[in-house]
Formats: C-alpha cells, structure tokens, sequence
C-alpha cells in the first residue's frame, strides 16, 4: 500500500475520530485535543515521502486539532474553542518537560533497549521545541479569530467558508513560524547551524500542502458536526 493510500486512510479515520469527540461532548473534545498533540509531538520524528515531497507524520493528527478547535467554536463559542487551545499548549509543556527528564535517568543493566528507542524519539533540539510551541499558539488562537470573524460578518452563513479560510490561512500561519523559528531564527539564538532560506521555503511549501489535504477533507466532517 502506497504512503498516500495510507495517509488519506488515516486522515479520514482521524478526522472520523474526531467527529466521535464532539458527539461524546466537550470534555471529550479537550481530551481528543491533548491526545493529538502528544501524538502530533511523537509522530513528527518519522520522515515520510508523499506526492514526491519529503514530510512528517504529524500533518494529520495536527490537522485533526484544527478541526477539534473549529468544532468547539462552532458549537461551544469562542472561550470554549481558546480553553481548548491552552489546554493543548499546557499538555505541549508537560509532554515536554516529562519527556526531557526522562532522559535524564541513567538505565541499568536489565534495560532491553526501550532506552535507546526513548533517545531517538524524545532528544530535540531547543529550537525544534520552541518553535512548535509558539507556532502552535499563535495559529491555532488566530484560527478561532478569524473564524468567528467571518461567521459574524456572514451572519451565521457560509460554514464552510469561515471553516476553510481560517484553516487554510491559521495553517500557512503555523508552517511559516515554525520553520523559520526552528531552523532560522532559533539556530542563531542557541548557536547551532540553520538551514539556508531556500530549504526553509520548500519546508514550509510542503508541509503546508500536506496541510492544506487534510483541511479540504475535514469540511464535510464538519457539516456533519450539524447533523449528529
């Protein structure tokens, strides 16, 4: 099976998923959302090929987030949809902090090389780990602005309009601040080498078209958020 078979299967079942959150209730959703940024924070460590273009394995359970954020401002309003997004930052900062002290431990002879795997998947780079943070604040509350902007404007109309622009835009948001936080700007702070500006574009080119799939899929889900 195709790595693009596997990641439009995936992106279904997570937006899929996701739509069972909010039929469960809101308390479900914060908790869909803390789910998806510890996994968001493990599973960019994969690199994967899709269309050709170099990506992660995150784009899809960080895609479900928006959705998750669009669904509590659709439903629940604006303070709800921002609690969510403090609630993933909060979990962000503890997955973090939890992980970089584990590390710290010394393993004994009876280790069985979960160490080593532990070494590979939490060991990042100060830059990696403030840039995702700080990108993932500012998008996701710019999405439920811009989405209750339109949704004002529109009075009420047109979900998916305020649906896929503010995706589409809080995305593009995400993709720039990070990638030049993390290998740009940051690098200099800490003194570590950054990537020249060209790679930077084609990282926040294609990571944004990888974005840009899962948004375009989540639109019926969301439509259908109205009917359940």
């Amino acid at each position: 099976m195709s790595n693009e078979i596997i990641f439009l299967i995936q992106t279904v079942i997570g937006l899929f998923f996701t739509l069972i959150a909010f039929k469960l209730g809101k308390i479900w959703i914060y908790a869909f959302i803390a789910s998806c940024v510890i996994l968001a924070n493990i599973f960019v460590n994969k690199q994967i090929t899709l269309l050709g273009l170099n990506a992660t394995g995150g784009n899809v359970v960080y895609g479900a987030i928006f959705l998750a954020t669009d669904l509590l401002s659709e439903h629940y309003g604006k303070r709800e949809a921002r609690k969510g997004v403090f609630i993933g930052f909060f979990v962000s900062l503890f997955y973090l902090s939890m992980t970089q002290m584990i590390l710290l431990f010394k393993k004994n002879s009876d280790d069985w090389g979960a160490s080593e795997a532990m070494e590979i998947i939490f060991s990042t780079s100060p830059s990696i780990v403030f840039a995702s943070l700080i990108a993932y604040l500012i998008s996701q509350l710019n999405d439920i602005w811009i989405f209750h902007y339109i949704k004002n404007k529109t009075n009420g109309k047109f979900l998916w309009l305020r649906n896929n622009i503010s995706t589409y835009s809080s995305q593009l948001i995400d993709s720039i601040i990070f990638s030049f936080l993390a290998f740009y700007i940051f690098p200099f702070v800490f003194n570590t080498e950054s990537l020249p500006l060209n790679a930077i574009i084609q990282i926040v080119i294609t990571t944004y078209l990888m974005k840009l799939i899962v948004a375009a899929i989540d639109t019926p889900f969301i439509y259908l958020s109205k009917k359940i």
